[in-house]
């Protein structure tokens, strides 16, 4: 299964990752530390990323924008 897209909730310290495939079927269900985050997309194929709007949202926008296809 290949993920798609991807939706994060961003959070203080563990961040909730939930990823689909073409068909919307769920493909990745992940905790991640913050210190994990960046690893995370720079290891997977460029999808479409979604986040949650928040005081931080345009902080993670900048530094996962390059790993990704498309952040919404």
């Amino acid at each position: 299964m290949t993920v798609t897209t991807i939706g994060i909730d961003l959070a203080k310290n563990v961040f909730q990752v939930h990823g689909v495939d073409e068909r919307g079927k769920t493909a990745l269900r992940k905790q991640l530390k913050r210190a994990q985050v960046a690893e995370f997309f720079a290891n997977i194929p460029p999808s479409v990323v979604g986040m949650e709007a928040c005081g931080s949202a345009h902080y993670w926008r900048e530094n996962c924008s390059p790993l990704a296809t498309r952040s919404v």
